[in-house]
């Protein structure tokens, strides 16, 4: 069966990346925009990573234009705006299409087998060790959740 660990993409600026990196980590992968309401979560999903890396745990963002075209920027743009303005240290990678259909990001053709695909911005899939998908937080819920932090506490103590 195929996880998302068994995934090879592309970073923000174009080199090739293979999630394999990522196996026995718990991520957070989240569909970002840069001119959305929600954009201020970004402040939130880099405290995670900051607080969380060392236990084994990576924020993987994937900007999309694919809701109220709310991520217009080229990759360097886009790169640029997370560092100034968000402090961003977790890994971005290529804009992608979250929505079904030909252009659809084999990533979210994986996610979306969990019976789950972003319906905006933000949306976060929690993923084990193992690259299973183990919960899905619609995009209003926030980092700080108390519902988000402790399925990602369970996900992190998990074998």
């Amino acid at each position: 069966m195929e996880m998302l660990y068994d995934l090879k993409t592309t970073t923000l600026l174009g080199e090739p990346a293979d999630l394999a990196h990522y196996r026995g980590k718990v991520t957070l992968v989240v569909n970002l925009a840069s001119k959305c309401g929600y954009t201020p979560q970004y402040a939130g999903l880099e405290q995670l990573q900051r607080e969380l890396s060392g236990q084994g745990f990576a924020v993987l963002g994937f900007p999309s234009n694919d809701f109220g075209a709310q991520e217009p920027g080229s990759p360097s743009e886009i790169a640029d705006f997370c560092k100034l303005n968000y402090g961003v240290t977790f890994p971005l990678f290529a804009k992608v299409s979250t929505k079904p259909g030909a252009g659809q990001s084999p990533i979210y053709q994986f996610l979306g087998k969990s019976g789950h695909l972003p319906d905006w911005n933000f949306c976060k899939y929690l993923v084990g060790k193992d690259g299973a998908v183990l919960a899905f937080f619609p995009g209003d819920v926030a980092a700080d959740a108390p519902p988000l932090r402790r399925a990602i506490a369970e996900a992190l103590a998990a074998k």
